[in-house]
């Protein structure tokens, strides 16, 4: 019994015990899922899922100039990113507001754009650890000022989200009413878009700039399966992404592989287990389909 508890430990909690490192990328991880996952429910329950994706790039040429002027300083590239993401925002709504193009592809014109620029920025200035740093994150090596970071944005997004719920539903369901009822209906979304814009700067350090808007959205989308409720699923979205950010680092630090893609990589399995076993899933589909009788 007692080696099967060490190995246990060893395995498990042993990492977490003995190095502050881990500590560190633990609470880190943590506080992300318990404030980017929500914020993805709300983007799917809008039909924006690719507008995360969308600014998780866009946010590259602010990082990358915080980078080229104060080097790996958390709040001058948390700064840069902020700024960089709600331009992209107000660029992409500009241009489908006073051209034919819609919104999507004027988001998907930006961010390819905005991430060619970040990359070229960052390879001509750093070296090639810095961009694979940026781009794919190290929650590893998160250190106590992003541990700051993220903390705060994580406590500030709860509660601005628990302040914002009743309008975000409205707005999320029926629009045309908020703005018939308080004529403030682009409050929300703007309000709304910036927890997205600052969550995913706040993930970039530990997840990269390509691999934060992944704790955002797998939960997201892989908790509409599981419940019909909009409160069910933001608990589930929570529950999964921190579920991915513990195997993902346990994984990460006995396998010796990248922390940031490895956390993906285990709420993408989360996602495809439950895209077979949901409710909403294949197989509860596929059982409760009724059988013909020849």
């Amino acid at each position: 019994m007692s080696s099967a508890w060490s190995q246990f430990w060893d395995l498990t909690i042993g990492p977490f015990a003995e190095f502050a490192f881990m500590r560190r990328a633990l609470v880190a991880t943590l506080a992300l899922s318990i404030s980017a996952a929500p914020l993805g429910v709300f983007l799917t329950l809008r039909r924006m899922s690719l507008l995360g994706d969308a600014i998780s790039h866009a946010i590259l040429p602010g990082v990358a100039i915080g980078f080229m002027f104060f080097g790996l300083s958390m709040p001058a590239m948390a700064a840069g990113g902020v700024i960089a993401g709600m331009a992209a925002a107000a660029l992409a709504g500009f241009i489908s507001r006073f051209t034919t193009l819609k919104e999507d592809a004027s988001l998907a014109a930006i961010y390819l754009v905005a991430l060619a620029l970040g990359v070229t920025l960052l390879s001509r200035q750093g070296t090639q650890l810095d961009l694979l740093h940026i781009l794919f994150g190290s929650a590893l090596g998160v250190d106590g000022p992003g541990l700051w970071l993220v903390a705060g944005v994580a406590s500030v997004s709860l509660i601005a989200l628990a302040a914002l719920y009743r309008g975000l539903v409205l707005e999320s369901f029926d629009p045309v009413f908020l703005m018939a009822t308080t004529g403030r209906g682009w409050l929300w979304q703007q309000a709304f878009l910036m927890l997205v814009v600052v969550n995913l700067v706040a993930g970039f350090q530990t997840l990269g700039t390509l691999m934060a808007v992944g704790l955002m959205m797998l939960p997201a989308v892989s908790a509409r399966l599981w419940h019909d409720t909009l409160s069910a699923q933001l608990l589930n979205a929570s529950a999964q992404a921190a579920i991915a950010s513990v195997a993902g680092l346990l994984l990460s630090y006995h396998l010796d592989t990248p922390s940031g893609p490895t956390i993906i990589g285990c709420a993408g399995l989360l996602y495809l287990m439950s895209l077979l076993v949901a409710p909403g899933g294949w197989l509860p589909r596929t059982l409760q389909k009724p059988h013909r009788v020849g």
